[in-house]
């Protein structure tokens, strides 16, 4: 290439002028080869992805199920003699035959399903002793207590372990004699003392430490639900200890967040169990929330004492507040139920738990802290009184429910303010929003199969046959319609622009308001009409903007709280097109979102013919009788 420096007669404008064209060049050019570099990679990435599923799926269609392996004798007879369990459930055998044959695996299963055994079994099989990584301090105090109870010798190790008993675990770690089978640690216990992971160092090149059971293993996946920091410093595990199998075990898991796990855990390609997520016997059920708390308490108090009554079960709230609310209001109308959340002392908690599986309590109104661990066969029905903020969280909760095989009900209260006390709460999450918005897009679907829209959350094959009418959906007779609802999208859009010019930001309640001509003048546009369709449909519309791009939050911190505020989203560019339209579909009856023709139809509760009703409560039918009316509009997005 020609020196410019070197021209002759060329002036130094003319110079810095050719300098800078040929910089620019050179910019353009880097920035194209930095644009492949990342596409190559994506590619590369995304081959090593699909390669190692493939090895996953061939390994896992090896015959695991087999019942002449060595070991395969013992674990039989270890299961009915020291676990007095007469027979294997599915997926449990060939897990325990994987990482018997110190084969890297993850399994996934169901709630309930029977996780546990497969590594607790193997331990007492196996030699030397079973590491076991769990988050939780609770859960691993009832499977330390249930081990002893059947004379297994286990033991954890957690910041509040006693010292006699953290010496006697540390000393077992290393001698050849030692009784320990199984030792609980949490993520964060491993990453913080240096003096246990040199004992296992020591235990390893012993060949004591015989595998490595990772429970809530998606916690490791920053594209999971629950992502937790210290779960990152498993990623030493292999490298450290590389002749050691790890088992992963969770109930809910996407393969987007198998995939991650895999190459945190640095055990690509690995063995991946994977149980159906079709729970039968659970009937998914949806109601639009009551605006007024006292009328959904009496809803709610309506069902414990008909629908369930003599019946037992859990009612998830997403706040403490809601939690001793909800519980003083139903012990005013004269329900034996009782709280749960994290501030109340342990003790307290453990009584509560006690008197609910006695039966003393019928229901525990409770937040997320009353769940994992929870081993109540009979419960016949969860309801949640606000959205989950994940379908992962939605289905794990509801899964709580009927783990006898016998029919439950799993029945979620829906209202778009829920969602905006949730996202205020997820959003410095790096998948939080993302996970909330499609639990609302489950709750404001009309027409596809709830069951359906679970299975396909976590990419599982479902013919919607196999629902067998047990969803709300699915017992509807009438067939959804589509509405066109772009004026009114447009409408919202005029009633923000019009906020912004005065510098004033909406909540989704002001802006509600403002298009029904309430609250401020300021707030007001001449010229739009109210909507004569109720509040439901556009709380629907508003839902159906928010989770498809149209509208997106603005978050803004005060001294004591978080404020969501709505502003048009990365779609809005769409709607300026004169021939864009959005179209929602609604179930039920003719229903319009015109102003003028909207003489509304109320969609009732569902009808069930005689010849289709599965068996209920007596007093179900009575119950439905009295169901609230429901207006529902959301896109078709099949």
């Amino acid at each position: 290439m020609e020196d410019i420096a070197e021209n002759i007669g060329i002036s130094d404008e003319e110079r810095l002028a050719a300098v800078e064209h040929e910089l620019k060049q050179v910019s353009t050019e880097i920035q194209r080869l930095s644009e492949r570099k990342s596409e190559l990679m994506a590619m590369r990435d995304k081959l090593r992805d699909r390669m190692n599923l493939e090895k996953s799926k061939q390994l896992a269609d090896k015959n695991w199920d087999k019942t002449d392996f060595p070991w395969s004798g013992k674990l039989q007879k270890t299961l009915q003699e020291v676990f007095r369990i007469q027979e294997f459930r599915p997926h449990q055998l060939p897990t325990m035959n994987a990482t018997m044959s110190k084969e890297d695996a993850i399994l996934i299963m169901p709630t309930g399903g029977g996780k546990s055994l497969t590594y607790q079994l193997t331990a007492v099989v196996d030699k030397g002793f079973t590491l076991v990584v769990s988050p939780l301090l609770s859960l691993m105090e009832d499977q330390v207590i249930a081990l002893k109870a059947l004379n297994i010798d286990a033991g954890m190790f957690h910041a509040q372990s006693d010292k006699s008993e953290t010496n006697r675990l540390m000393q077992a770690l290393t001698d050849q004699k030692s009784s320990l089978k199984l030792i609980y640690a949490t993520p964060e216990k491993l990453a913080k003392s240096k003096r246990f992971m040199s004992k296992l160092q020591k235990a390893y090149q012993m060949g004591r430490l015989a595998r490595i059971a990772i429970d809530e293993v998606h916690c490791c996946s920053q594209w999971g639900h629950d992502f937790r920091q210290d779960y990152k410093f498993l990623g030493v595990l292999k490298p450290m200890f590389p002749d050691v199998p790890i088992l992963g075990l969770t109930a809910t898991a996407t393969t987007k967040v198998i995939i991650d796990v895999q190459k945190m855990l640095d055990i690509q390609g690995c063995i991946v169990f994977r149980a159906t997520f079709n729970r039968p016997n659970l009937y998914y059920e949806l109601r639009p929330k009551p605006s007024a708390m006292s009328e959904c308490v009496d809803q709610l108090a309506d069902l414990l004492k008909h629908r369930f009554a003599n019946q037992s079960g859990i009612i998830y709230t997403t706040s403490i507040k809601d939690c001793d609310e909800l519980r003083d209001q139903l012990r005013q109308r004269g329900l034996r139920v009782s709280g749960y959340h994290a501030t109340l002392d342990a003790a307290l908690r453990s009584k509560i738990h006690r008197k609910w599986l006695t039966g003393e309590y019928q229901a525990v109104v409770a937040t997320i802290a009353f769940g994992l661990g929870i081993d109540k066969p009979d419960v016949r029905f969860v309801i949640h009184h606000a959205l989950s903020k994940s379908m992962e969280n939605f289905y794990q909760e509801s899964g709580r429910a009927g783990r006898d095989g016998k029919p439950a009900d799993c029945i979620l209260y829906y209202r778009l303010a829920d969602v905006f006390k949730l996202s205020t709460m997820v959003f410095t999450q790096q998948t939080g929003l993302q996970c909330l918005y499609g639990m609302v897009e489950y709750c404001v679907d009309v027409h596809r199969c709830r069951r359906e829209m679970i299975a396909r959350h976590f990419d599982e094959v479902w013919d919607r046959a196999d629902c067998d009418r047990m969803c709300d959906h699915c017992r509807m007779p009438r067939e959804p319609k589509q509405v066109d609802v772009t004026k009114h999208c447009r409408t919202v859009y005029k009633l923000l622009a019009h906020a912004a010019s005065s510098d004033t930001k909406l909540t989704v309640q002001k802006l509600m308001d403002a298009w029904y001509g309430k609250g401020p003048a300021a707030l007001k546009l001449t010229g739009i009409s109210p909507p004569s369709f109720p509040r439901d449909t556009a709380e629907n519309i508003l839902a159906y903007l928010l989770i498809n791009g149209y509208l997106k939050e603005d978050f803004h911190f005060t001294p004591y709280s978080t404020i969501s505020y709505i502003r048009r989203g990365q779609l809005a560019s769409k709607l300026e097109d004169p021939s864009h339209t959005i179209a929602m579909t609604v179930r039920g009856k003719s229903i319009t979102t015109d102003d003028k023709a909207a003489k509304k139809t109320p969609i009732t509760g569902d009808k069930i013919s005689e010849s289709t009703k599965r068996k209920r409560t007596p007093t179900e039918e009575s119950e439905k009788s009295k169901k609230p009316k429901v207006y529902v509009i959301e896109s078709d997005s099949d």
